[in-house]
Parts: C-alpha cells; structure tokens; sequence
C-alpha cells in the first residue's frame, strides 16, 4: 500500500492509497470514513485490479473541506485522482456513492461503477430533522452529545428505540476503547458539510440518466433502510445499464466492515464482465 497526493482544481491537496496491479478503480469512502478503513476491501480487490482509495477532503493527509465546500469539489478531486491514475471504473459507499453518481454524470471517461448503497435521498428518506441540534451539540462542543444525536437519527428502528443516555453510555465506552469511534468523533464537522449536501440533493436523481456507465447497485439485506429501498426502486428506471446484487446477511457497512472481501468478490466479477463500456487501456 503506497500513499501517494495530487492536486485538486482549487488547490486542494487530495491523498489516496493505492494497492495492486492492472485496470485501475478508485474507490470513494462514504462519512464518518477514511480510506484506511476500506483497507481490506481494497487489497481483496486488489488481487484483480490496481485500487486507489481516495482520502477524502478533511481527512488524514489531504486538505481541508474549505468554507466553499460542495459536493462539486469531491467530483474535483476524483477527477485529479483519475488524472493521475487513468482509473475508468469507480466504487462508491454511501455517501461516496453519492459522489460516484454526481462525477459520472456526462461523462463517458467512467465505464463502470459499484455503488454500495449509495447516500441518495429520495422524497426526504435521508433524515435531515437531527441537522440543527447536532450543529447546536457541536457549537457547544458537546460533541459525544452530536454523535448521539446523529446515530439515533441514522440507525436502524432497533438502535433508534435505544434512549439517548443509554446510547451515549454506550458511545462513550466505544470511544475509549475503539480508534473507529474516536475517529468518528474527529469527523462529525465533516459529516455535517456532507449532509448537507445530501440534503441539497434531495430527489435530483432523475439527474442519473445523464450516466452513460454500467453500474452495479448493491445492498445489504440487514440494513433496514427506507432510504435503500427507495433507491433500489428508483435508480433502475433512471440508470440505462444498471444490475443489482444483495447481501443477505450484510449491513450498511458490508464493504467497509463486515464482509469485505465478499463484496470484492462481487465487484470483481462486476468488473471483469464485457459489455461495450468495458474497454480499459
């Protein structure tokens, strides 16, 4: 794994880890992530293609978000990292799935993508309600009190049901004993720029006929998510070459944590099946 940087459009440092050797994918962490976290997924991967994991902006060695942040600049900086790596495939999670749509819009140079329930807002399902009160928390510096606000408002109906101090026990315990956690806590500015612009975003995805490359859509079978099933109901009447996958027994975190190396497996295949926009140099 090599860490390597290249330079944004507005200047902006942008790092990203490459693993591997062959056809080169970049793959798109969503919040609250850094690349290192894809760690495993990417080196599965790897045993088929070259795979360069962007650091996005605000995380480890690149450059900050800016006070102009937008999900414009993330497109910015996949597009310096494909400058730099001739990568034509591109895998997004969550909110990195988000950005992997909006880059490919229009633009034929991607051929294919894999998209691990993508952060796509359909009729409000990605909630936006906790927004004010997690910005007041982290105003405060209340910030384990903002992460409970964000979790009860982004989980699962079981996690949802926890009280707030139980679940903020419960936190508190995570963040002492995992580096996750701790990192989820440096990142929770981030994750508001970022949901924001979810939110901006809200039912644009009719946008999506403008994207000419195959695309893989995958899904956890444990997710529980309005927000996922609305999305695996509408992307396939808006993306021309779309084909879907689920995992039964995944999460939302599937790709990230808990089965890694199975949705490699799946997006290998994925990648390595003709179709007239498979061609890579």
């Amino acid at each position: 794994m090599t860490v390597n940087q290249v330079v944004s459009r507005d200047g902006t440092r942008i790092g990203y880890l490459s693993v591997g050797r062959g056809p080169s994918v970049l793959v798109i962490p969503g919040v609250l992530s850094m690349a290192a976290d894809y760690d495993a997924f990417a080196r599965a991967l790897a045993e088929h293609c070259a795979v360069h994991t962007i650091e996005r902006r605000g995380r480890g060695v690149s450059g900050p978000q800016g006070h102009d942040y937008s999900i414009e600049k993330e497109c910015e900086d996949v597009l310096a990292v494909k400058a730099s790596t001739g990568a034509r495939w591109l895998v997004g999670h969550s909110y990195g799935g988000l950005v992997a749509l909006e880059v490919a819009r229009n633009n034929s140079d991607f051929t294919k993508i894999a998209l691990y329930e993508p952060g796509v807002s359909i009729n409000g399902a990605m909630p936006t309600s906790w927004m004010p009160g997690y910005e007041k928390k982290l105003a405060d510096g209340r910030r384990v009190d903002a992460l409970v606000e964000f979790t009860l408002a982004d989980a699962p109906p079981r996690i949802q049901r926890l009280p707030a101090a139980l679940l903020k026990l419960i936190l508190l315990l995570l963040i002492n004993i995992s580096k996750q956690y701790r990192q989820m806590l440096d990142l929770l500015d981030q994750n508001l720029r970022e949901w924001r612009e979810i939110a901006r975003l809200d039912n644009t995805y009719p946008n999506y006929r403008e994207v000419s490359a195959d695309v893989l859509l995958m899904s956890g079978g444990r997710s529980d998510s309005r927000a996922v099933d609305l999305v695996a109901a509408q992307l396939p009447d808006v993306l021309p070459h779309l084909q879907t996958t689920v995992f039964p027994n995944l999460d939302h975190f599937g790709i990230e944590r808990t089965a890694p190396r199975e949705v490699a497996e799946a997006v290998s295949d994925f990648f390595g099946q003709s179709s007239p926009h498979s061609d890579v140099p």
